[in-house]
């Protein structure tokens, strides 16, 4: 097969990717089918998949592929820059997340405080730690 030297195209992808910007916006905004439907469609594929991926030992492989260097370098790269932008626009998600745990917090009456050392304060973490988990699975 005829194809064009990995450099070249790597060169273009990272050159004119970019700017395709209000394609990938077209996409999100008008999908040809509804992600959440198409998602769930895929249910026994994404198992199927998981399973191959287990037996297949994907996940140490691909550890053992990036590394640390690996994560660390796209972590940096990418992670940094977009770490600020992300934040400030998810606060309206993050509130809506942490709210039951809010109240949950709000609500306890935790038993007394000892002094430091106290084995008595660490009946108060497992007492906050109880309640957020069974807030969590629903208890």
């Amino acid at each position: 097969m005829d194809i064009k030297p990995l450099a070249t195209i790597t060169e273009k992808w990272t050159t004119v990717t970019p700017g395709r910007a209000n394609d990938y916006k077209a996409g999100v905004t008008n999908p040809r089918k509804s992600w959440a439907t198409a998602t769930q469609d895929a249910k026994a594929n994404y198992e199927a998949g998981l399973q191959a991926s287990i037996a297949n030992g994907s996940f140490e492989k691909g550890v053992a592929d990036a590394g640390d260097a690996g994560w660390q370098k796209g972590a940096l790269d990418k992670g940094t820059v977009r770490w600020g932008p992300g934040v400030a626009i998810s606060g309206p998600k993050y509130q809506t997340g942490f709210s039951k745990y809010h109240g949950v917090l709000s609500s306890l009456t935790l038993s007394p405080r000892g002094a430091k050392g106290d084995p008595r304060n660490y009946t108060r973490v497992q007492e906050i730690g109880s309640a957020l988990h069974d807030a969590k699975v629903g208890a």
